[in-house]
């Protein structure tokens, strides 16, 4: 899958690093959301691997009972990076700007991504990286919902179904050989019509797109 030109635009044109640099230390999805990502977690990754955190910021949502070897973590923001008590080093980078991960070849096990998936203005060469970070079998899981900076978003997620993103990211690792057959795992909360009507709210809806590297 390669994207054109007009489907990767966002409306802010703006540089990423000035729009996140002010710490914004609270968290993006509701509870419900956190704890499905953490159980996935849970039953996902193995203790004792390395694992990158991509996208992340003061919190990243990884199971208390699990020790992991070492957790990298990447954002853009080094104020909530540095707030992040699962993270062992981190670094920040503009992935829109610089697609190029400086991390060795087949060194972690598992690379993570929370509800940021949506603001790769390239992510045929961010997904490229990633299978070139991670270990053989190793595990890749990108989780989203229907909350963004709707400024900072490119154009196929801004105009896409929330399914259609399902199958965006699917796409993402399709479009590198060598990726396992992409797994989504999709929740969303049915609250009846009567509680609708009198304001109680149905969750933020789950979604997780989940490969490994094959070999």
């Amino acid at each position: 899958m390669i994207l054109s030109s007009q489907q990767r635009r966002k409306l802010d044109t703006g540089n990423d690093r000035e729009f996140y640099g002010v710490p914004r230390f609270v968290t993006h999805v509701d509870g419900g959301f956190i704890d499905r990502l953490t159980n996935l977690y849970h039953d996902r990754l193995t203790p004792n691997t390395r694992i990158f955190d991509m996208m992340s910021s003061w919190v990243s949502h990884l199971p208390d009972d699990i020790q992991f070897e070492h957790v990298y973590g990447h954002g853009l923001n080094a104020e909530e990076l540095a707030k992040n008590p699962r993270l062992d080093e981190y670094f920040v980078q503009n992935l829109n700007q610089d697609q190029q991960l400086p991390l060795a070849d087949a060194s972690v096990d598992a690379v993570l991504n929370t509800v940021s998936v949506q603001y790769l203005q390239y992510p045929e060469a961010i997904f490229a990286e990633v299978y070139r970070i991670l270990k053989p079998d190793g595990i890749a899981i990108f989780s989203f919902s229907n909350r963004m900076f709707y400024h900072k978003a490119i154009e196929i997620w801004r105009d896409g179904s929330e399914i259609d993103r399902v199958e965006l990211v699917k796409g993402y690792f399709q479009s590198v050989p060598g990726f396992s057959q992409p797994e989504s795992i999709v929740h969303v909360s049915q609250v009846p019509d009567f509680l609708r009507m009198i304001g109680v709210p149905s969750g933020d809806p789950f979604y997780a797109v989940i490969a490994q590297k094959i070999g």
